[in-house]
């Protein structure tokens, strides 16, 4: 069963930074994309950003320029860097990980969860 485990959650003031980290417990490689989603209470979840095997990026449009996701394969690790904090910013982030398989009726999206972070911007 994957594992994935966020760390660096936590209360900052808006303009501050915070870097969040996702740990694999298998070889990030093994899925097509790894990514940042949150949810805040009374709204669905939503995709922040994420990355392909093969280093290409995608973000949300109201955290482009602001936020960076990377990865780390040596460690299998995923980060998010979170800069220029808003109170909107404020949700419980999730790491994800995705690996398509094949099937006799097509590519299924195989989805992994971390347990969720919680990220607080407010002063």
């Amino acid at each position: 069963q994957v594992q994935l485990v966020e760390s660096g959650g936590g209360l900052v003031q808006p303009g501050g930074s915070l870097r969040l980290s996702c740990a694999a417990s298998e070889s990030i490689f093994n899925f097509n994309t790894m990514g940042w989603y949150r949810q805040a209470p009374g709204k669905q979840r939503e995709l922040v950003a994420d990355i392909t095997s093969s280093g290409n990026t995608n973000y949300l449009d109201s955290v482009k320029g602001r936020f960076t996701i990377s990865r780390d394969n040596a460690k299998n690790t995923v980060y998010l860097q979170m800069s220029s904090l808003k109170p909107e910013d404020t949700s419980v982030y999730y790491c994800n990980a995705m690996r398509l398989v094949e099937t006799f009726v097509g590519a299924r999206k195989d989805n992994y969860w971390g347990q969720g972070t919680q990220v607080t911007v407010s002063s």
